[in-house]
C-alpha cells in the first residue's frame, strides 16, 4: 500500500495529465505498491477536488463488466468511476476531440433513477423497481495513462477511466428484456462495433446492482435522478475528429456523439 503523501502526489499527476492533455507513463511504474485500496482513494482525491470546484456528482460508472476485460485486467470484479455535472455531453454539441488525450466512445444501456438504490443487499430487483427508465448511451472514455497502458489500479485511480457521456430518452425498463438488447455503433454508415447488453454481466442490472452493494461500503448512495451506465455492450472504439458517432439499440432507440 502506499502512503497519504504517495496517494496525493499520485492523483496531482492525473490532474496535471488532464489538465494539459498530457498522458504519464502508469502509476504502476512510478508507484510499485499501489493497490485497488490505493486506487480507489486516488480517484476520491481527485472527485473531492473538483467538488469542491463546483462540480455535482450525476450517477456513476460501471467498468470491466465484461469476462473477457475481467481475465485480461487479472481481475474476478467490475470497478467503477464518477459521473460529474462537467462530464455531461449533448449530442447537438460537438466535442473538441483535442480536450482529451486518447479518447475512445462505449456503447451502453444507461439506467436513470427514479428512486434511491437500497445499498447493502441490493438485487437486481431492487435496481428494475427503482429504474424510471433505460436509456441508450455512449461513455467517452480517455485514459491520462499514455497509450493506454494500463492495469486494474491505473484505471480505478483514473476514475475508471471515464471522461464524459450522453444519453437519450429511453424506455420503462419493464417494457423490455434487458438481457437481450441489441447495440450496434455506426460512424459515417460504417458499422464500427456490435453486441448484446447480456455482455454485461449476463444482465445490465445485475451491474447495477454489484454497484449499489459496493459504493454502499463507502457510504455512497446511488440517488434517485442518477445515471448509472453500468459497462459496455461492445468493444472500445476510438475518436477521430470530424466523426459522428450512432450508438442503435433494438426496441430502445439510438443516440450520437459528435466530434470536430
Amino acid at each position: 500500500m502506499l502512503t497519504d503523501r504517495q496517494r496525493l502526489e499520485a492523483a496531482e499527476l492525473l490532474r496535471s495529465a488532464e489538465h494539459g492533455v498530457t498522458p504519464i507513463a502508469p502509476l504502476t511504474e512510478a508507484f510499485p505498491g499501489i493497490d485497488t485500496e490505493d486506487a480507489y482513494e486516488i480517484q476520491l482525491v481527485n472527485i473531492r477536488h473538483r467538488l469542491a470546484a463546483g462540480a455535482e456528482v450525476r450517477g456513476h460508472k460501471v467498468g470491466l463488466s465484461s469476462p473477457v476485460m475481467q481475465r485480461m485486467m487479472g481481475v474476478d470484479e467490475p470497478d467503477y468511476g464518477h459521473l460529474l455535472h462537467d462530464m455531461e455531453l449533448r449530442s447537438d454539441v460537438p466535442v473538441t476531440a483535442a480536450r482529451y488525450c486518447r479518447p475512445r466512445v462505449e456503447v451502453e444501456v444507461g439506467f436513470v433513477l427514479g428512486d434511491d438504490l437500497p445499498g447493502e443487499g441490493c438485487t437486481p430487483a431492487d435496481v428494475l423497481a427503482a429504474t424510471e427508465r433505460v436509456v441508450p448511451a455512449l461513455e467517452l472514455i480517455d485514459s491520462r495513462i499514455r497509450d493506454w497502458r494500463i492495469t486494474i489500479a491505473d484505471t480505478i485511480a483514473d476514475n475508471a477511466s471515464s471522461a464524459g457521456y450522453v444519453i437519450g430518452e429511453g424506455r420503462d425498463p419493464r417494457e423490455l428484456d434487458l438481457k437481450a438488447i441489441d447495440a450496434r455503433l455506426t460512424s459515417g454508415g460504417e458499422l464500427l462495433a456490435e453486441g448484446r447488453s447480456d455482455a454485461v454481466l449476463g444482465d445490465p442490472a445485475v451491474s447495477v446492482a454489484w454497484l449499489a452493494r459496493t459504493v454502499a461500503r463507502f457510504g455512497v448512495p446511488l440517488r434517485k435522478g442518477h445515471v448509472v451506465l453500468p459497462g459496455s455492450c461492445t468493444r472500445a472504439v476510438d475518436v477521430a475528429a470530424g466523426a459522428t458517432f450512432t450508438a442503435g439499440f433494438s426496441g430502445l432507440g439510438s443516440v450520437s456523439l459528435s466530434f470536430i
